[in-house]
């Protein structure tokens, strides 16, 4: 991983850019506890609020700096849908170099353009995969790093077992990865709305739908909202691709995303409400006592 994202994390670790739940005081709160915290950049509606959420973070996290020169905040991450259907993708893309985001994660399409506009002011770009060909596609485009979106991950999941698409990665590629998807307590990390998270915490992981019927391309969703939403999640229809729409349309598709939350098959593991702070020193006292373990077997 590279040392300007690391230099400051206390937890190896990139907290999920959440559709809808992730947003500014979420991100500041990760970042603040050591993590690279990460919003969505459709998160922020209409448009124009983007510039006031990356303002907000920014001029946060730096006042924050000040007064902790001793443990400065992790970097933060912007998501960019990448799918030509984002029609807001040049004006978020343009937002992101005038602020100088650290990291852009680009996601459902090759990022060869959004590749060039990061590096172009320093940033770095973290490309999602859930496929080996999606995989080499991005590191032919430049990408500074993969987001292996394994089974069990929440939202857009791919299929495959994170050890064997590790495997296979690094075969033809030696850059930094980032797993997500059936890994130890990694989604126990955020915070959510206060519906979604009793939903979570009453979840499990065979409550995990998959299907593509929302957005066209498969991804996790919990049972729960699905059935809230007076969908039968066992009779679903098949999801058309072609009506995928991303950016600024009001589509049904979109609508359909309000109310059908997406969540990783680790759900199970999550019985209590805590706050990122607490969550984060949760997860890095246990990270610490497996490497303690570790290094004397």
């Amino acid at each position: 991983m590279p040392t300007r994202l690391t230099a400051s994390l206390t937890l190896p670790v990139i907290g999920s850019p959440m559709f809808i739940v992730s947003g500014p005081e979420l991100v500041i709160a990760q970042c603040q506890a050591g993590i690279i915290g990460a919003f969505p950049a459709l998160n922020a509606r209409p448009a124009e609020a983007l510039r006031e959420w990356l303002q907000q973070v920014t001029q946060t996290l730096a006042e924050y700096d000040q007064h902790h020169p001793e443990q400065p905040s992790a970097p933060f991450a912007v998501n960019q849908i990448v799918h030509p259907t984002n029609d807001r993708l040049a004006h978020d893309v343009a937002l992101c170099a005038e602020f100088k985001v650290p990291l852009v994660i680009t996601s459902l399409h090759a990022p060869n353009q959004v590749v060039e506009q990061v590096h172009a002011y320093g940033g770095l770009v973290f490309h999602d995969v859930t496929t080996l060909r999606h995989a080499k596609k991005a590191v032919d485009a430049g990408v500074d790093g993969l987001i292996l979106v394994c089974h069990g991950a929440g939202g857009h999941a791919g299929r495959l077992n994170p050890f064997a698409f590790v495997a296979e990665v690094r075969r033809f590629y030696d850059g930094p990865l980032v797993l997500a998807g059936a890994i130890t307590q990694g989604e126990q990390i955020v915070a959510a709305q206060a519906a979604y998270k009793q939903m979570v915490l009453d979840a499990a992981a065979g409550d995990i739908v998959y299907t593509n019927l929302f957005t066209g391309v498969h991804g996790n969703y919990l049972r729960q909202s699905i059935e809230q939403a007076g969908l039968d999640p066992d009779a679903l229809p098949e999801g058309d691709k072609s009506a995928m729409r991303y950016g600024s349309g009001d589509s049904s598709k979109a609508k359909a995303w309000r109310d059908i939350w997406g969540a990783g098959q680790g759900v199970g593991s999550i019985s209590t409400l805590n706050s990122v702070a607490d969550e984060i020193a949760t997860l890095r006292q246990d990270y610490q006592q497996a490497l303690d373990h570790l290094r004397r077997l």
